[in-house]
């Protein structure tokens, strides 16, 4: 994957399109998700320009990555979400379903998440 300057959240970072931010740090911003998939939905995203969760743990400096994981407890905290419990999940690729090649953390709570992921039945060994 090749980072791309013009994707949607490098944008956000530049202020070229608008966000309905939560918070911010030197590395990272969080801003609610235009399209919540639970009632709390929010995306931290840090402001280097890293693809995917193994592009930012191999070249992200100590202070990013610290800033980051910082950033993801603050916005949990701060939406009340630590009691009941929440979520945070990291695309990376394809498979995953990554839309935006921008690493970014999704924060989801507010209600029962069900299970991890959906199962698959198991293939018998050959």
């Amino acid at each position: 994957m090749v980072y791309d300057p013009q994707n949607i959240f490098a944008k956000i970072l530049r202020g070229e399109i608008p966000c309905d931010k939560v918070f911010e740090n030197d590395y990272a911003l969080a801003f609610n998700d235009i399209t919540p998939q639970t009632p709390v939905h929010i995306l931290v995203v840090p402001k280097g320009q890293y693809v995917s969760m193994a592009d930012f743990s191999a070249n992200a400096t100590d202070q990013e990555i610290v800033g980051l994981i910082r950033a993801i407890g603050h916005v949990a905290r701060a939406a009340g979400l630590e009691d009941p419990g929440y979520r945070v999940l990291a695309n990376h690729g394809a498979d995953a379903r990554q839309e935006v090649q921008h690493l970014h953390v999704h924060i989801f709570g507010g209600r029962d998440l069900g299970g991890m992921v959906r199962r698959a039945p198991v293939m018998p060994p050959a």
